[in-house]
């Protein structure tokens, strides 16, 4: 879609998709970037993300707590932190608590400087 006026986008016309047991709702992508959403249920582990050639992603939590892990570290998270990955990097989403875990992730190109 190409338009210079602002729009919402509703829950219900996200993109839908799961990586394993991970809700995913893809509420926006272009050429210049992509947003959306994880849900992780207590207990549950979502699928690794292989990382992303040439962009930056970075995930901020909605609500509850939840580990990201790249592979070799584990990154805790609760409501209002945010985590950066640089290009490539593995990911995936874990959750030890006993509620929802709700990530925000966006993601864009990377600058011809940090290539």
């Amino acid at each position: 879609m190409t338009t210079k006026t602002p729009y919402i986008i509703r829950q219900d016309d996200a993109e839908v998709f799961y990586e394993g047991p991970e809700l995913c709702r893809e509420y926006f992508r272009n050429d210049a970037m992509w947003f959306g959403t994880s849900t992780v249920q207590p207990g549950d582990t979502g699928d690794v993300d292989q990382g992303h050639a040439g962009t930056w992603e970075v995930f901020f939590c909605v609500s509850g707590e939840g580990y990201l892990d790249d592979g070799s570290n584990e990154y805790f998270l609760e409501a209002g932190d945010a985590w950066a990955v640089p290009p490539t990097v593995p990911h995936r989403i874990h959750n030890r608590s006993a509620a929802p875990v709700v990530m925000a992730w966006a993601g864009g190109p990377t600058l011809p400087s940090e290539k």
